[in-house]
C-alpha cells in the first residue's frame, strides 16, 4: 500500500490534485475556526456543551460542520443549504417538465441546473442563517440586540453565515474541477473526521466513570469500540456488494471476422445511492427543528409537536427509517432507467439468458433493481437508527460520531480511494486493491 502511495505521489498531475484537495481542506478548517462578530462565545459554548453528540438538530449540524456551529464560525452552516437545494432541484426536475428537458440537454442543461441550485443555496442559506440567528438571539448570546445596533448586528451575522455557506459550495466545486473526489463529500468527510479526537476523549471520560462507582462503563465502552469496528467492516462489505445480471452477446459475422459471442454481466450495486438517502432524510427531518428556532415554543400544542421530532424519540427513529427507504427508491428512480438499459442491450445484440428482449427485459431489470434497492435501503436505515437505539439502551448520547457519520466517512474514503486508483491504472500503475 505504501508503495502505491509512493507511485501516486510520483505522478505530477495526481500529486497536484491531491495537494489541491488538501489545500481546500485546510481552508475549510481555517474557516471553521473563525467566529462571526458580535457573539458571546463563552455563553454559546456553555449552551452547546449541553447538546451532546448527534442529539438535536444543532448537534447534528455541529458534527458535519466540524465543530463550527458550537463556535458560531464562518462555516457554521456547513454544506446543508447546498444539500437541501440539491434535493429541491432534483424533486422539481422530476415534477416540472421544462426542468426535466433541461436536465436531458447534456452539459449545457447541467450547467443551467447547477446555476439554479446555487441560487437556491443562497436563499436557503439566508433562511437557515436567519433561523440560527433567531436561536442565538433568543438564547441571549448576541451582544447587541436592540435599536440600530441590534439591526446592524443581525444583518452582519446573517450575511456572514450565508457567505460562509456560499464559500463552502464554491470550495466543493473547486475540488470537483481541480481535485480528487466529490467536493461536497470531501468537506463533509473533513468536518466529521475532525471530531474524531473529541469522540476518543468522550470514551475515555466514560471509561473513567467506571472507577467512580459505575462499573457498567467497563463493559459499555469496549462494546462501543467493537460495534464501531463491526459497523465499519459491514459498511465496507455492503459498499462492495453487488447483484450481477448475466448478459450474453450474440455472434456477428462481418466478412471473415466473428464479433461478439462473449458472456458478461451487468453489476447492480446493493448500496446504489450511497449516503444520499440518509443526508436527504436528515435534512428533511431538520425542518421542524429549524422552525422551532424561530418559534421557541415552551408550552402548549407546538411544544408537544416539536418534542415529537426529538432525535432521541421513537417517532423520529421511525420517520427517519421510512424516509431513508423512500429517498433510496427516489434516487434509484432518477438515476436508473430500466427501459433505456434494455434498449441499449438490444442495440448491442445483448440479452439476458431466458428473458426476451424489450419489455420483458426491462421488467426483469426493474424487478432486480427494486429487490436490491430494498436491501440497500434497509442497510442504510439500520445503520442510521443504530445510534438512536444504542443511546436508548445505554443512555449514552454524547458520542460525536454516530452511524450516519461513520457511513459518510467510510463511503467518501472508499470512493476517493477508487478515484485515485483509477487515475493510477490509467498510467499503468498497480492499484490499491492489488
Amino acid at each position: 500500500m505504501f508503495e502505491t502511495f509512493r507511485n501516486a505521489w510520483k505522478i505530477a498531475d495526481l500529486r497536484k490534485k491531491i495537494l489541491y484537495t488538501l489545500m481546500i481542506i485546510v481552508v475549510f478548517r481555517i474557516g471553521a475556526a473563525i467566529p462571526v462578530p458580535f457573539i458571546d462565545l463563552e455563553a454559546l459554548k456553555t449552551i452547546m456543551n449541553s447538546m451532546t453528540g448527534d442529539t438535536g438538530l444543532l448537534g447534528y449540524f455541529n458534527i458535519i460542520s466540524g465543530g463550527g456551529l458550537e463556535k458560531a464560525t464562518l462555516f457554521a452552516l456547513s454544506v446543508t443549504p447546498y444539500i437541501n437545494a440539491s434535493i429541491i432541484i432534483q424533486l422539481l426536475t422530476v415534477a416540472i417538465p421544462p426542468l426535466e428537458r433541461m436536465a436531458k440537454e447534456g452539459e449545457e442543461g447541467r450547467k443551467k441546473i447547477g446555476k439554479y441550485t446555487r441560487y437556491t443555496t443562497i436563499v436557503l442559506g439566508l433562511i437557515q442563517a436567519g433561523a440560527y440567528y433567531a436561536w442565538l438571539y433568543n438564547s441571549n448570546i448576541v451582544k447587541y440586540n436592540s435599536g440600530f445596533d441590534g439591526v446592524f448586528t443581525a444583518i452582519v451575522i446573517i450575511l456572514t453565515f450565508t457567505a460562509g455557506s456560499a464559500l463552502m459550495m464554491w470550495l466543493g466545486e473547486q475540488v470537483n474541477e481541480k481535485g480528487i473526489g466529490n467536493g461536497i463529500s470531501i468537506l463533509l468527510f473533513a468536518g466529521i473526521v475532525s471530531r474524531g479526537p473529541s469522540m476518543v476523549l468522550q470514551l475515555v471520560e466514560y471509561f473513567k466513570m467506571g472507577f467512580e462507582g459505575q462499573p457498567q462503563y467497563f463493559f459499555i465502552v469496549p462494546a462501543i469500540v467493537v460495534i464501531f469496528v463491526l459497523i465499519i467492516a459491514f459498511i465496507v462489505l455492503m459498499t462492495d456488494a453487488e447483484r450481477r445480471i448475466p448478459i450474453q452477446y450474440a455472434k456477428r459475422v462481418v466478412g471473415r471476422k466473428v464479433y461478439g459471442g462473449q458472456s458478461t454481466h451487468m453489476p447492480i450495486k446493493v448500496n446504489m445511492s450511497g449516503v444520499l438517502p440518509i443526508i436527504f432524510a436528515s435534512s428533511f427531518l431538520s425542518i421542524p427543528s429549524t422552525i422551532q428556532m424561530f418559534v421557541q415554543a415552551k408550552e402548549g400544542f407546538w411544544k408537544v409537536f416539536f418534542d415529537l421530532f426529538s432525535t432521541t424519540g421513537a417517532l423520529y427513529a421511525v420517520l427517519y427509517f421510512l424516509l431513508i427507504i423512500f429517498f433510496s427508491y427516489f434516487y434509484i428512480s432518477i438515476q436508473y432507467n430500466p427501459i433505456e438499459m434494455a434498449n441499449n442491450l438490444k442495440k448491442n445484440n445483448g440479452a439476458i439468458p431466458g428473458i426476451r428482449p424489450g419489455k420483458p427485459t426491462s421488467d426483469f431489470i426493474m424487478k432486480i433493481i427494486s429487490k436490491v434497492c430494498l436491501i440497500g435501503a434497509l442497510f442504510l436505515g439500520v445503520i442510521a437508527i443504530l445510534p438512536i437505539i444504542f443511546g436508548a439502551v445505554t443512555n449514552i448520547h454524547g458520542l460525536s460520531l454516530g452511524g450516519t457519520s461513520i457511513l459518510i466517512v467510510v463511503g467518501v474514503a472508499i470512493e476517493t480511494v477508487r478515484q485515485i486508483e483509477s487515475q493510477m491504472l490509467m498510467r499503468h500503475y498497480k492499484g490499491f486493491l492489488e
